[in-house]
């Protein structure tokens, strides 16, 4: 089929819940995908951050060939290899003990709820003083599932499918003063994402995390970290909390688990985990043979190739070169993030949007988030070359922009 053919049949007969680009890819290969005309497309977003090792990447290939070959999927009735051998990998590379996997990272995030819910029962059973309430954050996004579109921020994602799940409070973003007024003994967990993905790249500063970690602690709440856009070594790290020295007791991850294949899972302490037992919780894909053994090879790959450290070095250059391009151009208000996850914030939605198409027609590929906020999720394999790429591409857009820009206003003053 061809692009136009594609498209009469998706408005035919999906449901329309995307507004996609015009782009009929058919291929991929290290950081660029190829379209049905074989033209070549560097990508900055990575399906949204989820092909870690870029597009043919031999260790997913090969393993996708052997395991499909072996077993695809068997009932979480039985035992395989891959969810052990998993569960070790993660364990001993995020601090915490138990493990349950999942399809996605919404579905991740379900399970982290109930978790938190679950275990403040218990505890309630034991003499404790725990509620049931939520505290998340200003400008979270968690997921599209109803418990986490409850606690994802944006009116947007929530108001079209109210009354969603109650018992939500948000707290203004870095704001320790509102955090602690808004904290008691009725929050059995409060939810982060250590840097904020859909929110615009966003740290949380260290103050803030700290006295998150500190209020939980106070009183038997749990400290729940979102890792599924930051966690899995796009931050230089195998999660973006290692950064600040603060333990969750749950966290999420999904998205460049598993390279490519559906996989989330969510991992907690052992304290927590003793609320679950067999029949409270479940999945029929979830950790099925296939994704678990990819999930394998691709944090195989990142240690053998030292993506971590690649991504931080090559993030470094590429804030750099943000900073530079920020220095020659005032659309550009703000660059931040850590390793793979940058972001540039301009001084126009506008221009945000229209700075998506003009990289595309340079065959670069980014998104705009919370508006303003152009945000770069690239594979793991990224060279400067590839920034240089597109910082080259986008000073071209915002010279271009400045200079129209400036001729409107010309036109403007000499008519009046």
């Amino acid at each position: 089929m061809k692009l136009e053919e594609v498209r009469a049949a998706e408005a035919r007969l999906l449901l329309s819940t995307y507004d996609r680009s015009p782009i009929f890819f058919t291929g991929g290969e290290g950081v660029h995908l190829i379209d049905e005309r074989g033209e070549r497309y560097l990508d900055l977003l990575s399906g949204i951050g989820v092909n870690a090792l870029g597009y043919g990447h031999p260790a997913i290939v090969e393993t996708i060939a052997r395991q499909s070959r072996a077993l695809i999927h068997i009932s979480n009735l039985y035992y395989h290899q891959g969810q052990a051998e998993l569960a070790v990998r993660l364990t001993e590379r995020t601090g915490l003990e138990r493990v349950f996997f999942c399809n996605s990272g919404t579905e991740a995030w379900e399970g982290a709820l109930k978790l938190a819910r679950a275990y403040a029962g218990l505890r309630r059973s034991e003499g404790a003083k725990l509620g049931t309430k939520f505290l998340a954050l200003e400008q979270s996004f968690h997921g599209r599932t109803f418990g986490s579109v409850s606690t994802t921020y944006k009116e947007k994602y929530r108001e079209p499918f109210a009354p969603v799940v109650p018992g939500v409070d948000f707290v203004r973003f870095n704001d320790v003063a509102d955090l602690r007024a808004k904290f008691s003994s009725e929050v059995c967990a409060i939810l982060v994402e250590a840097i904020q993905g859909e929110g615009g790249v966003r740290p949380l500063t260290q103050e803030f995390f700290t006295e998150a970690r500190q209020l939980a602690d106070s009183t038997g709440a749990l400290l729940i970290a979102d890792e599924i856009q930051a966690g899995m070594g796009r931050t230089g790290k195998w999660c973006a909390y290692q950064h600040y020295g603060v333990q969750p007791d749950v966290t999420t991850l999904a998205k460049p688990l598993a390279g490519g294949i559906p996989l989330g899972a969510v991992l907690c302490s052992e304290e927590v985990a003793r609320v679950m037992h067999a029949g409270m919780h479940g999945t029929t894909f979830g950790g099925g043979p296939l994704a678990c053994a990819v999930a394998v090879a691709v944090i195989d790959a990142m240690e053998k190739e030292g993506l971590l450290a690649h991504a931080t070095q090559v993030g470094d250059y590429f804030q750099q070169r943000l900073r530079q391009l920020a220095a020659r151009h005032e659309a550009v208000i703000d660059v931040r993030g850590k390793g793979l996850m940058v972001a540039a914030e301009l001084d126009s939605a506008d221009l945000a949007k229209a700075m998506v198409g003009e990289m595309m027609k340079r065959n670069i590929l980014i998104n705009c988030t919370s508006d303003t906020v152009l945000r770069f999720l690239p594979p793991y394999i990224l060279e400067r070359e590839h920034v240089d790429t597109a910082i080259a591409a986008l000073d071209e857009i915002f010279t271009e922009h400045a200079a129209s820009a400036a001729a409107r206003s010309q036109g403007g003053h000499t008519h009046g």
